[in-house]
């Protein structure tokens, strides 16, 4: 558990659109230094100047090299927040080979949404096995999985609607002060139905897409399957 991070210097990615300046603002309360990165440096900028301490070093993490410039850019830090990410909703023959290495390269390495999830599976799944690598190290590592997020975000941007609760992005900013203060290895930030409902994808996933193949039929597919019975 950390104590406070008053003084820690943050590199936060994705720092200039989305989740990313709510992020920002909510470590700045907790006194944190910032090295701010994401593709465009005049809203890199424009999230600085709302911050106590901050510089701006804008990178391109889908192309090679970037992440290492970046790094040693940045320098030594106390904290990365790695917030970037590049939507990848769609139906996987929807896909061109340089748009799945895009999101593959941005959301792991440095419905209808089979890359998307992949690719979010891969950084849970590697965020929990660094958690257990770098037990009694020092270095703590985190996850933070919003669901829908309403106000800011890829969910927001795309126009979607989906007739569940949404979350906050303010809340996605506490859970992240939360995670690194408590060494927290995942926090799931959901209304507690969706929470619920994730459990039972993992406890139960046939019986889950079974439904979800149902729910999807149209409606003249689903009378002639109750007319064969």
């Amino acid at each position: 558990m950390v104590k406070d991070l008053k003084g820690k210097l943050v590199l936060l990615t994705g720092a200039s659109s989305g989740l990313g300046p709510y992020i920002a603002r909510r470590l700045d309360r907790e006194g944190c230094r910032f090295v701010l990165s994401a593709r465009r440096q005049d809203e890199l900028e424009r999230v600085a100047v709302e911050l106590r301490e901050a510089r701006v070093v804008s990178a391109d993490l889908s192309q090679p090299g970037e992440a290492e410039r970046l790094v040693a850019e940045a320098g030594p830090v106390d904290v990365l927040v790695a917030n970037a990410g590049v939507p990848a909703s769609g139906r996987l023959t929807d896909f061109e080979i340089d748009q799945i290495d895009r999101a593959l390269d941005v959301n792991v390495r440095a419905p209808r949404s089979s890359v998307y999830n992949a690719t979010k599976f891969g950084l849970r799944g590697f965020g929990h096995a660094l958690a257990a690598e770098l037990r009694r190290t020092g270095v703590g590592v985190s996850v933070v999985s919003p669901t829908f997020v309403d106000e800011a975000g890829m969910f927001a941007e795309s126009g979607a609607r989906v007739p569940v609760r949404l979350t906050k992005p303010t809340q996605v900013a506490d859970a992240v002060a939360r995670a690194i203060l408590r060494r927290k290895v995942e926090i799931v930030v959901a209304p507690f139905e969706q929470r619920l409902f994730g459990r039972l994808v993992t406890a139960v996933p046939e019986m889950i897409q079974a439904a979800a193949g149902a729910a999807a039929l149209p409606e003249n597919a689903i009378r002639a399957q109750e007319g064969k019975r």
